[in-house]
């Protein structure tokens, strides 16, 4: 599925994942290749995705909105966080 991570000031990701794992305002949830469409609030916590032959990616966020439809996922956050 392809999935783009985006803040008001860059692109931070875009491309084929295998999986993505999101902070949702009620708790985790995963998103793999066709998923249902869903429009969520993310909090705050740890955006995860891997890529094929890649080691997983961990991105921290205080929130955001995600979107799900037709293999493709967008997100988009405030700002990315140094842990």
């Amino acid at each position: 599925m392809f999935l783009e991570i985006i803040t008001p000031d860059e692109k931070v990701f875009e491309g084929e994942v295998i999986h993505a794992t999101f902070p949702g305002a009620d708790g985790l949830f995963q998103i793999l290749n066709n998923h249902a469409p869903l429009v969520s609030v993310l909090g705050k916590g740890d955006i995860k995705y891997k890529q094929e032959k890649e080691k997983e990616v961990h991105l921290l966020v205080k929130g955001g909105v995600v979107e799900v439809n037709k293999n493709s996922v967008n997100v988009l956050v405030e700002k990315i966080y140094n842990e």
